[in-house]
């Protein structure tokens, strides 16, 4: 066997100017959603963060658009190999291992604060009260319903109860894991029905997961003054839940995407990693959901 029979073919791409695009998009992004929390948090009635953060949401969503259709495109000429098959699939896993890393910094920021920082304000450990003058007759309880400075920040008046709205959409969630695996059945049977159908109310649960989460954020900040000012009990509560939610958003764009590639004919039981792919990021964002429902919710509550 010649070297040349060893190896096969690897698929070289022209050159592309999407990454700069990509980092454009990611920067506009982040930089305007800054600015929007900079502007409330200084009282500035202004649109100039929210407009950033519009320009750099569609800078990113055509993009990945773009991308996409070309690597579908270039997937159908068969330009592609085991080997970069592979190199895909290695890909998708460092970039959900890089989003578990993600949420434990900030589950870790959960812990730290709860465990350490709030006992350490009331007194106890080896620190005692007079080692915080500022804050007299502050009382450690997580929640944290009465802040060391209420001034500043005014706490909630009342907590999320966990067997409401968030047993709700954990069993939303629960259930989508099932269906997105039914209709990966579907894609290796090959019974084109059954993989659009689970899609469908793969879609249709992230869809109604969302709604139930925009109206649990509604009753937090009008009802309950849960809000992202409400001290570090609300700051971890939403940036946790917060983020969640844009995965599950995005996750469940990503399904609709592969609903209507489904659709369009595509994927079959030996070439179908893009559907995989997305299958493998809504198990994650599953999962991400439990521990949040564990210890943001019931422990927390």
């Amino acid at each position: 066997m010649s070297t040349q029979d060893a190896y096969e073919e690897y698929y070289v791409p022209h050159n592309s100017k999407l990454p700069i695009f990509a980092s454009i998009g990611i920067f506009l992004t982040v930089y305007g959603m800054g600015n929007m929390f900079n502007e409330t948090k200084a009282g500035v009635d202004s649109a100039f963060g929210e407009i950033v953060f519009l320009l750099g949401s569609l800078t990113m969503a055509a993009t990945l658009w773009v991308w996409f259709s070309t690597v579908i495109r270039e997937n159908h000429q068969k330009l592609y190999s085991n080997q970069m098959n592979r190199s895909y699939v290695w890909a998708m896993s460092w970039f959900i291992f890089s989003e578990v890393m993600f949420f434990a910094a900030f589950f870790g920021a959960l812990f730290y604060v709860r465990v350490y920082v709030v006992p350490w304000l009331g007194g106890e450990g080896e620190r005692s009260p007079a080692d915080y003058p500022f804050f007299p007759g502050f009382e450690a309880h997580w929640p944290l319903m009465n802040n060391p400075n209420p001034e500043l920040f005014k706490g909630p008046s009342d907590i999320i109860s966990p067997w409401g709205l968030p047993l709700l959409n954990t069993i939303l969630l629960v259930t989508s894991s099932f269906t997105v695996t039914f209709a990966h059945h579907g894609i290796k049977e090959g019974n084109r029905k059954k993989l659009i159908n689970w899609l469908v109310a793969t879609i249709a649960l992230g869809l109604i997961f969302l709604c139930v989460q925009a109206y649990e954020y509604y009753h937090a900040y009008v009802d309950l003054g849960l809000t992202l000012g409400s001290g570090i009990f609300g700051t971890t509560f939403f940036m946790l839940t917060g983020f969640h939610g844009a995965h599950v958003t995005l996750g469940t764009f990503m399904l609709i995407v592969m609903l209507f590639r489904a659709l369009k004919g595509h994927f079959n039981a030996e070439d179908h990693f893009g559907f995989e792919a997305t299958s493998w990021y809504w198990h994650f964002v599953d999962v991400v959901w439990l521990g949040l429902f564990i210890f943001v919710y019931v422990l927390g509550s």
